[in-house]
């Protein structure tokens, strides 16, 4: 057993509203109309949360013709395009909409945007499921950038009507640079709302940067396809703080925590908190630590589920 140590766990961590949403979308059409339930790509970007499901008999699918005519499909809360949409008509598939709110209303602020003539910047990751359902809104009026040196190639001129959008895991902080860049070389460009830009990703960040000063390193419960997860261990390192990305307890390695007398533990958005007890757990078996649960952002957002979802027979 390693020396006394002290677990902080960053709030807020894990479940945003989308993602709780997400879930519950799933839970109540399996409980509605059973086993198999089908939904396009994961329903969230999180490992254990995918096993579950599957070992109670959801089908997750990336093409929509692995998916019998007339089944019940959900969209990922990641958000689909409008060739999807179609697809699933064209199926005469039964579908609810887990897409979260926070991303569909990016997706209506690109159809107006594009209604309205402006060429659309995306900030986001390439081959993103929520870029590429963001993109797929409208036509080839929406180009995508993923770094600063990206904006040095657009072609664009200053007459023309330019609006931005960011993929919705991506904090404020993280954009900086990029649309400080844009708004440089295009004045004229529309920026979005800041309340279209997701609370969750930006307060979970914020915890990392708060827990940093006291930790010597950070366990971060996320799947390694999470954008948000991902984004939060990149955030510690770039702090000069040790981080680690693990969604199963396995994972963790007892030579991390020799010469670290402080361990800060947080969760992406897409990880459920059931997950990060066993991780807590897990560092207790190496570690003789005392747990220390840090202030910070207290989140009350609620999604509602789909109205067609709750009426169904």
């Amino acid at each position: 057993m390693i020396s006394s140590k002290t677990i902080y766990l960053a709030q807020p961590r894990g479940f945003c509203a989308g993602v709780e949403r997400a879930i519950l979308i799933v839970e109540e059409a399996l409980k509605r109309f059973g086993a198999p339930i089908y939904v396009r790509h994961e329903i969230i970007h999180n490992a254990y949360v995918v096993k579950d499901f599957e070992s109670r008999g959801v089908v997750f699918v990336n093409d929509l013709s692995l998916v019998p005519k007339g089944a019940i499909l959900i969209f990922s809360a990641h958000g689909v395009s409008k060739a999807v949409r179609f697809e699933a008509d064209e199926h005469e598939l039964t579908v609810f909409d887990a897409t979260c709110p926070l991303v569909a209303k990016v997706h209506a602020e690109v159809v107006r945007l594009k209604e309205r003539g402006y060429q659309i910047i995306m900030i986001g990751h390439h081959g993103h499921p929520e870029v590429e359902g963001t993109m797929g809104q409208v036509d080839a009026s929406i180009h995508l950038i993923e770094c600063l040196s990206d904006v040095a190639k657009l072609k664009f001129s200053e007459s023309d009507l330019l609006a931005y959008v960011t993929q919705t895991t991506l904090s404020i902080d993280e954009t900086h640079e990029i649309t400080a860049a844009l708004v440089r070389r295009y004045p004229q460009i529309h920026a979005p709302k800041r309340q279209d830009i997701c609370y969750a990703t930006q307060n979970r960040q914020d915890a990392v940067k708060a827990m940093a000063p006291q930790v010597d390193l950070i366990i971060v419960v996320g799947s390694q396809n999470s954008s948000n997860s991902k984004r939060l261990q990149e955030l510690a390192s770039s702090l000069h703080i040790p981080a680690y990305l693990v969604d199963e307890p396995s994972q963790i390695q007892n030579k991390w925590f020799r010469g670290v007398a402080n361990i800060g533990i947080t969760a992406g958005a897409s990880a459920p908190e059931a997950l990060t007890a066993k991780i807590i757990e897990a560092v207790g078996v190496i570690c003789k630590a005392k747990i220390l649960a840090m202030d910070g952002v207290e989140e009350n957002v609620n999604f509602s589920l789909p109205k067609s979802l709750l009426e169904a027979a």
